[in-house]
């Protein structure tokens, strides 16, 4: 691996184009893939395309990675690695859905975003399942089908250019699996509440929509969007402790 001021100074040339610097960091973070490629091996798909898929991720990285998120690169690649795989999973590995599934996940889509625009706010999992004349259970079965994995690298307020990641504060070291155990926060959110821990792991976990989460625990979208706010804002503030 890499010393971190190398690395830096390898993404810096890689961000303005040079691709003989993004061979050389791709070289030397190989290892980093494939001890994440091992968790997503045995499911059917080639080693290749896995690692095909890892690259993508591991270039996203590269080019989305700012110094002042102070945190090392191979903290800042993981998650993004982690869900490039898991999208490429959802969408074109074993995970499969019907076609009659997905052309009503497409036009319960529509339907959001129209009525987001005539009403400034996401319809209930009801409102959406008497629009179309079907069973609420069948709504979050195909609104979920179309959700890819969160990860845990994107902002929480993507309108807000300074808001940061929830992974802008973890640390790091050369042991790759405790990277990816920071990673999953494992740690952090053994000490939520289990209401708040609830939020979380439907959210980043089981790739819930807020409004899917307003469903289960009876509350509107508008309370679960603050809640899970609060609590990342309170998961950041542990990493800083």
């Amino acid at each position: 691996m890499l010393e971190h001021a190398e690395t830096m100074a390898l993404i810096e040339k890689a961000q303005r184009g040079d691709e003989s610097a993004k061979e050389s960091l791709l070289r030397h973070n190989t290892p980093l893939l494939k001890s994440i490629m091992r968790h997503y091996s045995g499911k059917n798909v080639e080693y290749d395309d896995l690692f095909q898929i890892a690259c993508v991720g591991f270039l996203k990285a590269i080019n989305n990675f700012k110094t002042e998120y102070n945190v090392r690169f191979s903290t800042y690649a993981v998650p993004m690695i982690v869900g490039e795989l898991k999208r490429y999973m959802r969408d074109d590995g074993y995970i499969k859905v019907s076609r009659a599934v997905k052309t009503l996940s497409a036009k319960i889509a529509a339907f959001v975003e129209t009525y987001k625009k005539d009403n400034l706010s996401e319809p209930s999992v009801e409102e959406i399942a008497v629009n179309f004349g079907i069973d609420a259970q069948d709504v979050v079965f195909a609104m979920e089908s179309a959700q890819t994995p969160v990860s845990l690298y994107e902002k929480v307020d993507e309108n807000d250019e300074k808001s940061q990641c929830l992974l802008d504060k973890v640390g790091t070291d050369d042991n790759t699996d405790d990277i990816i155990d920071k990673v999953m926060l494992r740690s952090v959110i053994n000490q939520l509440t289990p209401r708040e821990k609830k939020i979380i792991v439907l959210r980043y976990f089981r790739d819930k929509t807020q409004s899917e989460i307003a469903a289960h625990l009876g509350v509107s979208q508008v309370q679960v969007s603050r809640l899970e706010s609060k609590i990342l804002e309170k998961i950041r503030k542990k990493f800083n402790d």
